[in-house]
């Protein structure tokens, strides 16, 4: 059985009207700072912005694009060189400037520009900016990790995923910004979408209608686009007050991406997919601030003292094609979802790290999740149109997800229970939905057995459609009762929200994790307002989630 996709029902209009530092404790001094006021106005030769990513004890990527003629436009492929300064200081006015540089840039890159600043110190705040003659760019803001093996008391992370432009304004973006207390920014997906005005959205109204004007398929479209987003000034605001940890999801590319294809993707109508891939990942390592070049891995792990690592994940480019609901395939082992490098990678990791808290930046749920049979039809075709695939009761929810790839998820779920690891939390985004879930080894006994081996915390989408925009009714009133079925039927699922935009901050210490889901007045307001929808916590060594209080507004 071939899953119903996302791209065709949201083409069918019956569908979408469906009814009804140095050693020795280290702080987060990150959480004491005022926060930095970014300009809005548009800087010319520095429209696009500042960002910094993958902060290192002694170093950190720092990212801007210039535009050094009129002519010169994202995705042109004309404009001149130029030789970019940077310069990193321990204030923001730059009267104690640590170290700066030149970095090469022009049209073979899209005049975009990545620097890496190196010796610096551990867990340190810094500004730095760039000039090109006697234009200068925003300021932006950064920090550096703690030095490997410090004790960290806290880290403090702002999760985002799913962010479609066109669906919504980005006010999750402003209200992060406006924070000053975040150590980094952790998104975990589908940073921009590849559609064309006016596709991919139920409520069908089009907020601000996609640059260019079809779906991307070219490195053309894919650097014009990332530029759309980037002029975006809430991202900018929030890419110039802290560092971005980044993976792709789907939409970078192209929607149910895999290795050798996607569903949104016809060969030799849209060219190949090879092509397509390459010109993707190229305008990627382009746009964004990352330590990723293209044609090299993106999965890494960045450390955060002795407190926690983060390993993030690409699950798009190494993975088999997704299989049906009912296909046996779905356990073979032949599949994967990983690949048997990056499989082998992050399970060395989960038992070499010699830190606490073991956080999996992770693309799609690894959580098993079975249809309840309770569904109307009205709530099961809106469901199909949420995920992307059919519902069949019983059967897993999601084959896009973890759920498609048994074998792969059992490796992993084995090996943290023959280790004894402890304290890993898995942080997903992708399924515009909030959720708290403990991972059993064996959902079939869970919980009379208490097998749960790890958790996992979902941030809901920053734009993208959620269940009450498919079902085209106000927000807490249709989907409270699919939220009780599916818990019902999943017991190790304790929280689910279908319905609200936002985002998500997550802090870690040594005694807990907790996550507080904010939630947006109106996606499509531009002067929304947000407030903390719940928090839950899991305790060290643990393995399990818990409702939790005292969410830091």
């Amino acid at each position: 059985m071939n899953p119903i996709t996302r791209r065709n029902l949201l083409r069918t209009a019956g569908v979408v009207a469906v009814t009804g530092a140095v050693a020795g404790t280290v702080t987060a001094p990150a959480s004491q700072a005022a926060p930095l006021r970014v300009s809005s106005k548009p800087n010319g030769l520095f429209s696009h912005g500042v960002a910094s990513g993958d902060p290192l004890p002694d170093g950190v990527l720092l990212w801007t694009r210039i535009t050094p003629t009129p002519e010169a436009t994202p995705g042109s492929g004309i404009g001149p060189d130029a030789s970019v300064k940077w310069e990193v200081a321990l204030d923001a006015g730059f009267r104690r400037v640590v170290t700066r540089g030149a970095t090469a840039t022009g049209a073979f890159r899209d005049h975009t520009v990545k620097a890496e600043p190196r010796g610096l110190q551990p867990a340190t705040t810094y500004w730095y900016r760039f000039s090109l003659g006697k234009s200068i760019s925003p300021v932006g803001r950064t920090r550096t990790a703690p030095v490997a093996g410090a004790a960290v008391d806290r880290l403090r992370i702002g999760v985002v995923s799913c962010a479609n432009l066109q669906a919504g304004w980005f006010s999750s973006y402003r209200h992060l910004a406006a924070r000053g207390d975040l150590d980094l920014v952790l998104h975990l997906g589908d940073y921009l979408y590849e559609y064309a005005p006016g596709e991919y959205q139920a409520r069908e109204i089009v907020v601000r209608p996609h640059d260019p004007a079809v779906e991307m398929t070219v490195l053309e479209h894919y650097r014009r686009r990332h530029a759309q987003y980037k002029t975006d000034p809430d991202l900018q605001a929030l890419h110039a007050v802290a560092p971005f940890v980044v993976t792709w999801d789907d939409h970078e590319f192209a929607n149910d991406a895999w290795s050798d294809g996607a569903e949104n993707h016809t060969e030799g109508v849209e060219g190949t997919w090879a092509d397509r891939r390459t010109a993707s990942q190229q305008a990627y390592a382009e746009w964004m601030p990352v330590r990723y070049e293209n044609g090299g891995d993106l999965y890494r792990r960045l450390s955060f003292g002795s407190l926690a690592s983060i390993s993030m994940l690409d699950l798009r480019s190494y993975r088999s094609q997704q299989a049906g609901n009912v296909d046996p395939a779905i356990s073979s082992p032949d599949r994967t979802i990983t690949g048997d490098a990056q499989m082998t990678w992050l399970l060395d990791g989960l038992t070499a790290e010699d830190v606490q808290w073991k956080l999996v930046g992770n693309p799609v749920m690894i959580t098993p999740v079975r249809f309840p049979s309770t569904l109307s039809t009205s709530e099961i075709g809106a469901m199909q149109e949420l995920l992307g695939t059919t519902t069949i009761d019983g059967v897993p929810y999601n084959v896009d997800q973890w759920d498609g790839y048994t074998a792969d998820r059992s490796r992993v779920l084995k090996h943290l229970r023959d280790n004894g690891v402890t304290d890993t939390v898995f942080l997903t985004g992708d399924i515009h939905s909030g959720w708290a879930c403990d991972v059993p080894a064996d959902p079939l006994t869970y919980p009379a057995s208490g097998n749960s081996v790890a958790t996992e915390l979902v941030c809901t989408s920053v734009t993208s459609d959620n269940l009450d925009d498919i079902l085209n009714v106000p927000p807490r009133t249709a989907s409270i009762a699919v939220e009780a079925a599916f818990r019902a039927n999943n017991p190790h699922v304790k929280y689910l929200d279908f319905d609200s935009h936002g985002y998500s901050v997550l802090d870690v210490t040594p005694s807990g994790v907790r996550m507080d889901w904010y939630v947006l007045s109106e996606r499509m307001d531009r002067s929304a307002t947000s407030r903390i929808s719940t928090s839950w916590q899991v305790a060290a060594g643990t393995q399990r989630v818990t409702p939790a209080t005292g969410g830091v507004l």
